[in-house]
């Protein structure tokens, strides 16, 4: 077939980053006939699903090769190997270097297959620039990968490596090209941004970073936070948004459970009050703001009150957006050895609630919407004349319109809800 090389990608979107930078680089290198598949491993839930997309993909097309990789292939290289339809792995680290594809061999043996190395070895985050997304509106900009933290649930660290950043420099150069080339909405990614500059000189902060994205590129009409630690937000950042509405009113709180012990027993930084003091402070700052948040349901040891706690901090915060997971052990945590694990019907039945929760939220939200005027980014085309975008609160909105509207940001005013997205009715339009 001599088709050009395509990504299948699983996770967060710094995967989506990344995946756009592979299939660039294998593109460049000349492969052909190559699938790479960026996995996740935040869950044993990801990594399944990892393992059945590797399988139908080579069931679709027998002769491509295939190439996984991300976080699941860093921790567990040795199991994606062993699978038939597995041609090569290779590590978070060597994903992202020219000469992995440019050298590309495709060994016989197993040994042969598995390219990872020592990803704690890697000290520095290579400035990798990327010119577009093909398929979205926004653009991802990776500005630190890596973590230092240790929560007791996490493979990540393991997967990413320590944390580390991309000078500001660099980031502000990518982003004015990403404006040039038409994108009109950044989003701020990485592992655990908000740990952004520790290691860089003079040790800039995310709200100095956002504060110079901002300053030195004027024409930027949209700038989004992808997460954010609520506990290592700095006062530049509150300036920010405060200051700028160019910064989008949606902050995705890393939060994982609303119980006190619970949180102290994950090993996070912060405690539930100090997550609804971050929400006040910011709805001070701005009115218009909406949060959404992970929660993880049936972390080993969780009373049925502490579960409560968590079921009531979504509405003492006022959240949105969740994303719930059911408590997932991953070997090697220190998570996966607390004796009193919860089974797995009882955690299933933690994480629907939540999400039922989520799910009231979100339509409340919406109906919160109509009426109100609204500046929509248009990601695609639904039909002929139907559009859909996402508002500055992140919110789906479908607009009807005779000419071509995509990629364009138009003015709104919401006239109803269909539970999944609000529709408006287009008043203007500008680029």
């Amino acid at each position: 077939m001599n088709e050009n090389p395509k990504t299948l990608t699983f996770g967060c979107r710094l995967n989506i980053y990344e995946s756009q930078l592979m299939q660039e680089k294998a593109s460049i290198a000349g492969l052909k006939d190559v699938l790479i598949v960026n996995s996740c491993a935040v869950t044993n839930e990801a990594v399944r699903q990892t393992r059945q997309g590797i399988r139908k993909a080579k069931r679709e097309n027998p002769n491509q090769k295939i190439i996984v990789t991300g976080c699941a292939a860093q921790t567990q290289a040795s199991d994606f190997a062993k699978m038939d339809e597995v041609d090569l792995v290779i590590g978070n680290a060597e994903k992202l270097e020219d000469k992995t594809y440019s050298d590309l061999t495709f060994g016989i043996g197993l040994n042969d297959k598995i390219q990872v190395n020592d990803i704690m070895s890697i000290k520095e985050t290579a400035s990798h620039l990327v010119e577009g997304m093909d398929g979205h509106s926004r653009a991802f900009v990776q500005v630190q990968n890596g973590c230092d933290h240790r929560c007791t649930f996490c493979i990540i660290p393991f997967a990413r490596g320590p944390s580390r950043s991309m000078p500001m420099g660099l980031v502000v150069e990518q982003i004015k090209k990403l404006i040039n080339n038409g994108f009109k909405e950044i989003v701020l990614t990485g592992v655990d941004i908000t740990s952004y500059g520790h290691d860089l000189p003079k040790n800039p902060s995310l709200g100095k970073l956002v504060q110079s994205i901002l300053n030195h590129a004027p024409d930027l009409p949209r700038l989004r936070i992808s997460s954010i630690d609520s506990i290592e937000a700095d006062d530049a950042l509150f300036d920010v948004i405060k200051s700028d509405d160019r910064l989008m009113p949606h902050f995705h709180i890393s939060l994982q459970s609303g119980d006190d012990m619970i949180l102290k027993r994950m090993k996070r930084r912060h405690l539930r009050q100090d997550t609804l003091d971050f929400v006040q402070k910011v709805k001070s700052l701005r009115a218009d703001v909406v949060f959404g948040a992970d929660i993880i349901a049936g972390f080993p040891t969780e009373t049925e009150e502490m579960f409560e706690n968590s079921l009531a901090i979504i509405k003492e915060a006022n959240l949105t957006y969740l994303h719930v997971f059911p408590y997932s052990a991953r070997e090697g945590t220190p998570a996966a050895k607390i004796p009193n694990q919860i089974i797995k019907t009882i955690k299933k039945q933690r994480a629907a609630k939540l999400r039922s929760l989520g799910e009231q939220q979100y339509q409340n939200f919406l109906k919160s919407r109509i009426d109100k005027e609204e500046n929509i980014l248009i990601e695609r085309q639904l039909s002929e004349k139907s559009y859909l975008g996402r508002s500055e609160q992140f919110a789906p909105v479908e607009i009807l319109s005779e000419t071509d509207i995509s990629d364009k940001i138009i003015k709104a005013k919401i006239v109803k809800t269909n539970d999944k997205h609000l529709v408006g009715k287009m008043m203007e339009s500008s680029i």
